[in-house]
């Protein structure tokens, strides 16, 4: 017979998502109360132990997930999640790198400055003060040449996309670069 312990870890690890008491009472087939003191035995399982996991309540429920020493493997280790926006417009900083940001935005329009923000956050894309002006130059990263996998055979395509190409679409500059990243 299984500790109920045992089968809410396992509930939690196949959710991947934080879960209430309630859903997980539902979950394991027992009551409210003994989902809680099972959990509390979880909690403190995973807190004696050497584990690069452990089970914490969050606002939204409990969650089984990796220690926050950790979290600079996360960043390393697990690739960033770009929706298509974010991949457009790093497609148009690549192939037009450096690019001021003031005509990065008319190209790919206002929702950019959201999209550079992040791509700065996540490591892809440097900003730097223009000299003489307002706006910031915008280049891409060793970051982003290692996470696409561009050697030199690829950063030498890009080259010549961005000489082939005078004024992208922004679907134009996503499609070259996504046939130069190999569809990555």
């Amino acid at each position: 017979m299984t500790r109920l312990a045992t089968k809410i870890e396992a509930i939690l690890y196949l959710k991947g998502q934080p879960l209430s008491a309630n859903e997980i009472a539902q979950l394991a087939g027992c009551a409210r109360e003994e989902a809680e003191e099972a959990i509390v035995e979880l909690m403190s399982d995973y807190a004696h132990r050497d584990s690069a996991l452990e089970v914490m309540e969050t606002p939204r429920g409990y969650s089984l997930q990796l220690r926050s020493v950790f979290e600079n493997l996360l960043q390393v280790l697990v690739p960033a999640e770009l929706g298509t926006g974010a991949l457009r417009t790093l497609a148009a900083i690549a192939l037009k790198s450096p690019i001021l940001q003031t005509d990065l935005i008319e190209l790919r329009g206002s929702s950019a400055y959201q999209q550079i923000q992040e791509l700065v956050e996540l490591g892809f894309v440097r900003k730097r003060r223009q000299a003489n002006g307002r706006s910031y130059w915008l280049e891409i990263t060793d970051k982003f040449h290692q996470y696409f996998e561009i050697d030199e055979g690829n950063a030498a395509a890009i080259t010549r996309i961005r000489r082939n190409v005078e004024e992208p679409s922004p679907a134009i500059s996503t499609d070259a670069i996504a046939k130069v990243l190999g569809n990555q």
